[in-house]
Protein backbone atom coordinates (compact mmCIF):
# COMPACT_ATOMS: atom_id res chain seq x y z
CA UNK A 1 0.00 0.00 0.00
CA UNK A 2 2.88 2.36 0.80
CA UNK A 3 4.30 1.73 -2.68
CA UNK A 4 0.89 2.38 -4.26
CA UNK A 5 0.47 5.63 -2.32
CA UNK A 6 3.90 6.81 -3.40
CA UNK A 7 3.04 5.98 -7.03
CA UNK A 8 -0.27 7.90 -6.96
CA UNK A 9 1.10 10.87 -5.03
CA UNK A 10 3.97 11.13 -7.50
CA UNK A 11 1.50 11.30 -10.37
CA UNK A 12 -0.51 13.97 -8.57
CA UNK A 13 2.54 16.14 -7.95
CA UNK A 14 3.63 15.80 -11.57
CA UNK A 15 0.13 16.77 -12.73
CA UNK A 16 0.17 19.81 -10.45
CA UNK A 17 3.46 20.96 -11.95
CA UNK A 18 2.18 20.39 -15.49
CA UNK A 19 -1.03 22.32 -14.78
CA UNK A 20 0.97 25.44 -13.91
CA UNK A 21 2.58 25.34 -17.36
CA UNK A 22 -0.73 24.74 -19.11
CA UNK A 23 -2.23 27.96 -17.72
CA UNK A 24 0.03 30.03 -19.95
CA UNK A 25 -0.39 28.04 -23.16
CA UNK A 26 -1.96 29.89 -26.07
CA UNK A 27 -4.92 28.43 -27.92
CA UNK A 28 -2.61 27.84 -30.90
CA UNK A 29 -0.21 25.74 -28.82
CA UNK A 30 -3.01 23.67 -27.34
CA UNK A 31 -4.60 23.13 -30.75
CA UNK A 32 -1.25 22.09 -32.22
CA UNK A 33 -0.87 19.54 -29.43
CA UNK A 34 -4.36 18.15 -30.04
CA UNK A 35 -3.67 17.77 -33.75
CA UNK A 36 -0.32 16.12 -33.04
CA UNK A 37 -2.13 13.61 -30.84
CA UNK A 38 -4.60 12.95 -33.64
CA UNK A 39 -1.69 12.32 -36.05
CA UNK A 40 0.03 9.97 -33.61
CA UNK A 41 -3.15 7.92 -33.20
CA UNK A 42 -3.76 7.81 -36.95
CA UNK A 43 -0.22 6.58 -37.56
CA UNK A 44 -0.46 3.86 -34.93
CA UNK A 45 -3.64 2.01 -35.87
CA UNK A 46 -2.02 -1.47 -35.94
CA UNK A 47 -0.57 -0.89 -32.47
CA UNK A 48 -3.98 0.21 -31.16
CA UNK A 49 -5.80 -2.73 -32.70
CA UNK A 50 -3.24 -5.11 -31.21
CA UNK A 51 -3.71 -3.62 -27.73
CA UNK A 52 -7.47 -3.67 -28.18
CA UNK A 53 -7.43 -7.32 -29.28
CA UNK A 54 -5.72 -8.23 -25.98
CA UNK A 55 -8.52 -6.46 -24.08
CA UNK A 56 -11.18 -8.25 -26.13
CA UNK A 57 -9.51 -11.64 -25.71
CA UNK A 58 -9.27 -11.19 -21.94
CA UNK A 59 -12.85 -9.88 -21.80
CA UNK A 60 -14.17 -12.82 -23.77
CA UNK A 61 -12.45 -15.28 -21.44
CA UNK A 62 -13.86 -13.38 -18.46
CA UNK A 63 -17.39 -13.79 -19.80
CA UNK A 64 -18.14 -10.16 -20.64
CA UNK A 65 -21.43 -9.69 -22.50
CA UNK A 66 -21.48 -9.15 -26.24
CA UNK A 67 -22.83 -5.64 -25.66
CA UNK A 68 -19.89 -4.73 -23.43
CA UNK A 69 -17.39 -6.32 -25.79
CA UNK A 70 -18.88 -4.24 -28.58
CA UNK A 71 -18.39 -1.06 -26.53
CA UNK A 72 -14.75 -2.02 -26.00
CA UNK A 73 -13.99 -2.72 -29.65
CA UNK A 74 -11.80 -0.24 -31.54
CA UNK A 75 -12.76 -0.58 -35.20
CA UNK A 76 -11.22 1.61 -37.89
CA UNK A 77 -14.40 3.67 -37.91
CA UNK A 78 -14.20 4.22 -34.16
CA UNK A 79 -10.55 5.21 -34.44
CA UNK A 80 -11.65 7.65 -37.16
CA UNK A 81 -14.23 9.02 -34.72
CA UNK A 82 -11.59 9.46 -32.01
CA UNK A 83 -9.35 11.36 -34.40
CA UNK A 84 -12.25 13.53 -35.57
CA UNK A 85 -13.19 14.27 -31.97
CA UNK A 86 -9.70 15.65 -31.32
CA UNK A 87 -9.92 17.78 -34.44
CA UNK A 88 -13.34 19.05 -33.37
CA UNK A 89 -12.00 19.99 -29.92
CA UNK A 90 -9.12 21.83 -31.56
CA UNK A 91 -11.64 23.73 -33.66
CA UNK A 92 -13.69 24.96 -30.71
CA UNK A 93 -13.13 28.40 -29.30
CA UNK A 94 -10.73 28.37 -26.37
CA UNK A 95 -12.70 29.14 -23.20
CA UNK A 96 -9.62 30.18 -21.18
CA UNK A 97 -9.33 33.95 -20.89
CA UNK A 98 -12.91 34.56 -21.99
CA UNK A 99 -14.45 37.57 -20.29
CA UNK A 100 -17.71 36.55 -18.63
CA UNK A 101 -18.63 40.06 -17.61
CA UNK A 102 -17.21 43.52 -16.94
CA UNK A 103 -18.20 46.03 -14.27
CA UNK A 104 -16.93 49.49 -13.49
CA UNK A 105 -17.63 50.15 -9.82
CA UNK A 106 -16.12 53.31 -8.28
CA UNK A 107 -13.99 54.00 -11.34
CA UNK A 108 -11.91 50.83 -11.59
CA UNK A 109 -12.58 48.00 -14.04
CA UNK A 110 -13.63 44.63 -12.64
CA UNK A 111 -13.60 41.68 -15.04
CA UNK A 112 -14.68 38.07 -14.54
CA UNK A 113 -12.38 35.81 -16.60
CA UNK A 114 -12.49 32.07 -17.33
CA UNK A 115 -9.48 30.15 -16.06
CA UNK A 116 -8.51 26.44 -15.90
CA UNK A 117 -9.61 24.40 -12.90
CA UNK A 118 -6.13 22.87 -12.49
CA UNK A 119 -5.74 19.12 -11.92
CA UNK A 120 -8.68 16.88 -12.79
CA UNK A 121 -9.00 13.18 -11.98
CA UNK A 122 -11.21 11.25 -14.38
CA UNK A 123 -12.42 7.82 -13.25
CA UNK A 124 -14.37 5.84 -15.82
CA UNK A 125 -15.27 2.39 -17.08
CA UNK A 126 -15.08 0.54 -20.37
CA UNK A 127 -15.02 2.57 -23.59
CA UNK A 128 -11.51 3.47 -24.85
CA UNK A 129 -12.76 6.62 -26.62
CA UNK A 130 -13.47 8.19 -23.22
CA UNK A 131 -9.70 8.17 -22.60
CA UNK A 132 -9.09 10.45 -25.57
CA UNK A 133 -12.18 12.62 -25.12
CA UNK A 134 -11.30 13.32 -21.49
CA UNK A 135 -7.67 14.08 -22.26
CA UNK A 136 -8.54 16.31 -25.21
CA UNK A 137 -11.18 18.32 -23.39
CA UNK A 138 -9.05 18.80 -20.28
CA UNK A 139 -6.06 19.89 -22.34
CA UNK A 140 -8.06 22.40 -24.39
CA UNK A 141 -9.46 23.89 -21.16
CA UNK A 142 -5.91 24.18 -19.77
CA UNK A 143 -6.16 21.38 -17.20
CA UNK A 144 -3.85 18.50 -16.39
CA UNK A 145 -5.69 15.19 -16.09
CA UNK A 146 -5.04 11.89 -14.36
CA UNK A 147 -7.02 9.09 -15.99
CA UNK A 148 -8.11 5.91 -14.26
CA UNK A 149 -9.97 3.72 -16.72
CA UNK A 150 -11.71 0.40 -16.25
CA UNK A 151 -9.70 -2.82 -16.30
CA UNK A 152 -11.75 -4.08 -19.28
CA UNK A 153 -10.02 -1.57 -21.60
CA UNK A 154 -6.69 -1.28 -19.78
CA UNK A 155 -4.45 -2.23 -22.72
CA UNK A 156 -6.32 0.02 -25.16
CA UNK A 157 -6.32 2.97 -22.77
CA UNK A 158 -2.63 2.62 -21.95
CA UNK A 159 -1.75 2.54 -25.65
CA UNK A 160 -3.88 5.61 -26.31
CA UNK A 161 -2.31 7.56 -23.44
CA UNK A 162 1.18 6.69 -24.68
CA UNK A 163 0.22 8.18 -28.05
CA UNK A 164 -1.34 11.23 -26.39
CA UNK A 165 1.87 11.86 -24.45
CA UNK A 166 3.85 11.36 -27.65
CA UNK A 167 1.80 14.07 -29.35
CA UNK A 168 2.29 16.43 -26.40
CA UNK A 169 6.05 15.90 -26.42
CA UNK A 170 6.24 16.68 -30.14
CA UNK A 171 4.70 20.09 -29.52
CA UNK A 172 6.67 20.94 -26.39
CA UNK A 173 3.82 20.40 -23.93
CA UNK A 174 4.60 18.72 -20.62
CA UNK A 175 3.73 15.04 -21.06
CA UNK A 176 2.57 14.86 -17.46
CA UNK A 177 -0.43 16.97 -18.45
CA UNK A 178 -2.01 13.58 -19.29
CA UNK A 179 -1.26 10.55 -17.12
CA UNK A 180 -2.85 7.13 -16.81
CA UNK A 181 -3.02 5.03 -13.65
CA UNK A 182 -1.73 1.62 -14.69
CA UNK A 183 -1.91 0.07 -11.25
CA UNK A 184 -5.01 -2.17 -11.06
CA UNK A 185 -5.62 -1.95 -7.30
CA UNK A 186 -8.99 -0.44 -6.46
CA UNK A 187 -7.36 1.40 -3.56
CA UNK A 188 -5.65 3.59 -6.14
CA UNK A 189 -8.97 5.39 -6.56
CA UNK A 190 -9.23 6.06 -2.82
CA UNK A 191 -5.76 7.60 -2.80
CA UNK A 192 -6.41 9.66 -5.92
CA UNK A 193 -9.58 11.28 -4.61
CA UNK A 194 -8.00 12.27 -1.30
CA UNK A 195 -5.24 14.43 -2.80
CA UNK A 196 -6.66 17.65 -1.39
CA UNK A 197 -4.53 20.65 -2.26
CA UNK A 198 -3.13 18.94 -5.36
CA UNK A 199 -6.14 17.52 -7.19
CA UNK A 200 -8.83 20.15 -7.80
CA UNK A 201 -11.73 18.09 -9.16
CA UNK A 202 -12.82 14.47 -9.58
CA UNK A 203 -15.21 13.35 -12.32
CA UNK A 204 -16.37 9.71 -12.00
CA UNK A 205 -18.24 8.00 -14.84
CA UNK A 206 -19.57 4.49 -14.41
CA UNK A 207 -21.85 2.41 -12.25
CA UNK A 208 -23.63 3.84 -9.23
CA UNK A 209 -21.54 1.82 -6.76
CA UNK A 210 -18.30 3.25 -8.17
CA UNK A 211 -19.60 6.81 -8.03
CA UNK A 212 -20.91 6.45 -4.48
CA UNK A 213 -17.57 5.07 -3.32
CA UNK A 214 -15.80 8.06 -4.85
CA UNK A 215 -18.19 10.55 -3.25
CA UNK A 216 -17.96 8.90 0.18
CA UNK A 217 -14.16 8.80 0.08
CA UNK A 218 -13.19 12.03 -1.69
CA UNK A 219 -11.73 15.03 0.10
CA UNK A 220 -11.81 17.11 -3.09
CA UNK A 221 -14.88 18.28 -5.05
CA UNK A 222 -16.71 15.67 -7.15
CA UNK A 223 -19.01 16.32 -10.13
CA UNK A 224 -21.18 13.36 -11.03
CA UNK A 225 -24.51 11.75 -11.62
CA UNK A 226 -25.43 8.54 -9.84
CA UNK A 227 -27.88 7.20 -12.40
CA UNK A 228 -30.33 8.22 -15.08
CA UNK A 229 -33.91 7.42 -14.08
CA UNK A 230 -35.43 9.34 -16.99
CA UNK A 231 -39.17 9.97 -17.39
CA UNK A 232 -41.54 11.07 -20.13
CA UNK A 233 -45.04 12.29 -19.29
CA UNK A 234 -47.66 12.13 -22.07
CA UNK A 235 -50.27 14.87 -21.63
CA UNK A 236 -53.82 14.58 -23.02
CA UNK A 237 -52.97 17.43 -25.41
CA UNK A 238 -50.08 15.48 -26.95
CA UNK A 239 -49.90 14.50 -30.60
CA UNK A 240 -49.97 10.78 -29.84
CA UNK A 241 -48.21 9.73 -33.03
CA UNK A 242 -45.28 12.07 -32.37
CA UNK A 243 -45.28 11.17 -28.68
CA UNK A 244 -45.03 7.47 -29.54
CA UNK A 245 -42.05 8.12 -31.79
CA UNK A 246 -40.37 10.12 -28.98
CA UNK A 247 -41.00 7.38 -26.41
CA UNK A 248 -39.76 4.59 -28.67
CA UNK A 249 -36.58 6.46 -29.60
CA UNK A 250 -35.94 7.37 -25.95
CA UNK A 251 -36.21 3.71 -24.91
CA UNK A 252 -34.78 1.59 -27.72
CA UNK A 253 -32.30 3.73 -29.67
CA UNK A 254 -29.61 2.83 -27.13
CA UNK A 255 -31.11 1.42 -23.93
CA UNK A 256 -27.82 1.00 -22.07
CA UNK A 257 -27.11 4.72 -21.72
CA UNK A 258 -27.85 7.04 -18.81
CA UNK A 259 -30.19 9.21 -20.93
CA UNK A 260 -32.40 6.34 -22.08
CA UNK A 261 -36.04 6.37 -20.98
CA UNK A 262 -36.82 4.25 -17.92
CA UNK A 263 -40.33 5.40 -16.85
CA UNK A 264 -43.39 6.33 -18.89
CA UNK A 265 -46.19 8.34 -17.28
CA UNK A 266 -49.41 8.63 -19.28
CA UNK A 267 -52.49 10.75 -18.55
CA UNK A 268 -55.57 8.64 -17.89
CA UNK A 269 -57.53 10.44 -20.63
CA UNK A 270 -55.26 9.06 -23.38
CA UNK A 271 -53.78 5.93 -21.77
CA UNK A 272 -56.23 3.50 -23.42
CA UNK A 273 -55.21 4.78 -26.86
CA UNK A 274 -51.54 5.54 -26.27
CA UNK A 275 -50.26 2.50 -24.38
CA UNK A 276 -51.30 -0.11 -26.99
CA UNK A 277 -49.83 2.17 -29.68
CA UNK A 278 -46.46 2.28 -27.93
CA UNK A 279 -46.41 -1.44 -27.12
CA UNK A 280 -47.02 -2.23 -30.77
CA UNK A 281 -44.01 -0.13 -31.80
CA UNK A 282 -41.52 -1.79 -29.42
CA UNK A 283 -42.55 -5.42 -29.01
CA UNK A 284 -39.07 -6.38 -27.75
CA UNK A 285 -39.38 -4.13 -24.67
CA UNK A 286 -40.54 -5.71 -21.41
CA UNK A 287 -43.22 -3.49 -19.85
CA UNK A 288 -43.93 -3.37 -16.13
CA UNK A 289 -47.02 -1.44 -15.12
CA UNK A 290 -49.08 -0.17 -12.26
CA UNK A 291 -52.59 -1.54 -11.79
CA UNK A 292 -54.20 0.88 -14.26
CA UNK A 293 -51.60 0.25 -16.94
CA UNK A 294 -52.00 -3.52 -16.54
CA UNK A 295 -55.75 -3.18 -17.00
CA UNK A 296 -55.05 -1.69 -20.43
CA UNK A 297 -52.06 -3.84 -21.41
CA UNK A 298 -52.93 -7.41 -20.56
CA UNK A 299 -50.09 -9.74 -19.71
CA UNK A 300 -47.48 -7.20 -18.63
CA UNK A 301 -45.67 -7.65 -15.34
CA UNK A 302 -46.71 -5.67 -12.27
CA UNK A 303 -44.35 -2.86 -11.30
CA UNK A 304 -43.03 -3.16 -7.75
CA UNK A 305 -42.00 -0.15 -5.66
CA UNK A 306 -38.35 -0.70 -6.52
CA UNK A 307 -39.16 -0.51 -10.23
CA UNK A 308 -39.90 3.21 -9.94
CA UNK A 309 -36.38 3.84 -8.60
CA UNK A 310 -34.59 1.45 -10.96
CA UNK A 311 -32.23 2.35 -13.78
CA UNK A 312 -32.62 -0.70 -16.00
CA UNK A 313 -30.10 0.14 -18.76
CA UNK A 314 -31.93 -2.55 -20.72
CA UNK A 315 -35.04 -3.13 -22.83
CA UNK A 316 -37.34 -2.76 -19.81
CA UNK A 317 -39.78 0.10 -19.20
CA UNK A 318 -42.00 0.86 -16.20
CA UNK A 319 -45.39 2.39 -17.04
CA UNK A 320 -47.80 4.33 -14.85
CA UNK A 321 -51.19 5.88 -15.60
CA UNK A 322 -51.59 9.22 -13.81
CA UNK A 323 -54.60 11.42 -13.09
CA UNK A 324 -52.91 14.57 -14.33
CA UNK A 325 -49.85 16.74 -14.76
CA UNK A 326 -49.40 17.38 -11.04
CA UNK A 327 -49.33 13.67 -10.23
CA UNK A 328 -46.71 13.15 -12.94
CA UNK A 329 -44.56 15.95 -11.52
CA UNK A 330 -44.89 14.56 -7.99
CA UNK A 331 -43.89 11.11 -9.23
CA UNK A 332 -40.77 12.50 -10.92
CA UNK A 333 -39.93 14.51 -7.80
CA UNK A 334 -40.09 11.37 -5.64
CA UNK A 335 -38.50 8.75 -7.89
CA UNK A 336 -36.43 10.68 -10.43
CA UNK A 337 -32.66 11.13 -10.50
CA UNK A 338 -32.81 14.73 -11.85
CA UNK A 339 -31.04 13.64 -15.03
CA UNK A 340 -33.42 13.99 -18.00
CA UNK A 341 -37.21 14.23 -17.84
CA UNK A 342 -39.64 15.25 -20.54
CA UNK A 343 -43.20 16.07 -21.52
CA UNK A 344 -45.10 15.37 -24.71
CA UNK A 345 -47.84 18.00 -25.06
CA UNK A 346 -49.20 20.80 -27.21
CA UNK A 347 -50.92 22.75 -24.44
CA UNK A 348 -48.66 25.71 -23.63
CA UNK A 349 -49.72 25.95 -19.98
CA UNK A 350 -49.00 22.28 -19.34
CA UNK A 351 -45.61 22.59 -21.00
CA UNK A 352 -44.59 25.67 -19.05
CA UNK A 353 -45.78 24.22 -15.75
CA UNK A 354 -43.79 21.05 -16.36
CA UNK A 355 -40.66 22.98 -17.39
CA UNK A 356 -40.94 25.26 -14.36
CA UNK A 357 -41.56 22.58 -11.73
CA UNK A 358 -39.46 19.61 -12.84
CA UNK A 359 -36.04 20.05 -11.24
CA UNK A 360 -33.83 18.11 -13.62
CA UNK A 361 -30.54 18.90 -15.34
CA UNK A 362 -32.28 18.63 -18.73
CA UNK A 363 -36.00 18.96 -19.42
CA UNK A 364 -37.27 17.94 -22.85
CA UNK A 365 -40.44 19.06 -24.60
CA UNK A 366 -41.75 16.81 -27.39
CA UNK A 367 -38.24 15.41 -27.84
CA UNK A 368 -36.30 12.25 -27.04
CA UNK A 369 -34.37 12.00 -23.78
CA UNK A 370 -31.52 10.60 -25.88
CA UNK A 371 -30.87 14.12 -27.17
CA UNK A 372 -29.23 14.98 -23.83
CA UNK A 373 -25.69 14.77 -25.15
CA UNK A 374 -22.73 17.15 -25.37
CA UNK A 375 -22.31 16.60 -29.09
CA UNK A 376 -25.99 17.23 -29.78
CA UNK A 377 -25.88 20.36 -27.58
CA UNK A 378 -22.93 21.71 -29.56
CA UNK A 379 -20.45 21.29 -26.71
CA UNK A 380 -18.17 18.91 -28.60
CA UNK A 381 -17.08 15.67 -26.97
CA UNK A 382 -18.54 15.70 -23.47
CA UNK A 383 -16.64 14.62 -20.39
CA UNK A 384 -19.82 13.60 -18.60
CA UNK A 385 -23.32 14.61 -17.52
CA UNK A 386 -23.81 16.22 -14.13
CA UNK A 387 -26.96 16.17 -12.03
CA UNK A 388 -25.31 18.37 -9.41
CA UNK A 389 -26.47 21.94 -8.98
CA UNK A 390 -23.16 23.63 -8.26
CA UNK A 391 -20.61 24.55 -10.91
CA UNK A 392 -21.92 22.33 -13.71
CA UNK A 393 -25.26 20.80 -14.62
CA UNK A 394 -26.21 18.67 -17.61
CA UNK A 395 -23.69 17.78 -20.36
CA UNK A 396 -20.20 19.02 -19.51
CA UNK A 397 -18.10 20.50 -22.29
CA UNK A 398 -15.13 22.85 -22.38
CA UNK A 399 -16.62 25.74 -20.43
CA UNK A 400 -17.69 23.39 -17.64
CA UNK A 401 -14.01 22.43 -17.27
CA UNK A 402 -13.09 25.98 -16.34
CA UNK A 403 -13.69 28.14 -13.31
CA UNK A 404 -13.20 31.91 -13.14
CA UNK A 405 -11.24 34.58 -11.39
CA UNK A 406 -11.88 38.27 -10.84
CA UNK A 407 -9.37 40.68 -12.37
CA UNK A 408 -9.43 44.21 -10.97
CA UNK A 409 -7.69 46.89 -13.07
CA UNK A 410 -7.23 50.22 -11.41
CA UNK A 411 -5.06 53.31 -11.46
CA UNK A 412 -3.86 53.67 -7.92
CA UNK A 413 -7.35 52.98 -6.57
CA UNK A 414 -7.61 52.50 -2.81
CA UNK A 415 -10.40 51.77 -0.37
CA UNK A 416 -11.36 54.54 2.01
Amino acid sequence: MADLREYIEGMARAAKKASAGLRGLSAERKNAALLAVAEAIDASRPRLRDANSRDLDRGGKAGLSNALLDRLTLTDRRIDDIIQSLKDIAGFEDPVGESIGVRRPAGFVLEKVRTPIGVIVMIYESRPNVTVDAAGLCLKAGNAVILRGGSEAAESSKALVELIRQGLARTGVDEDAVQYVERPEYEAIDILVTQAGIVDLVIPRGGESLIRRVVETATVPVIKHYKGVCHIYVDPSADLSKAAAVVVNSKVQRPGTCNALEKLLVHEAVAARFLPLVRGKMPNVELRGDERARAILSGIKPAAEEDWYAEYLDLVLAVKVVAGLDEAIQHIEKYGSRHTDGICATDARSIERFVSLVDSAVVTVNASTRLNDGGIFGLGAEIGISTDKLHARGPMGLKELTTYKWVLRGNGDIRT
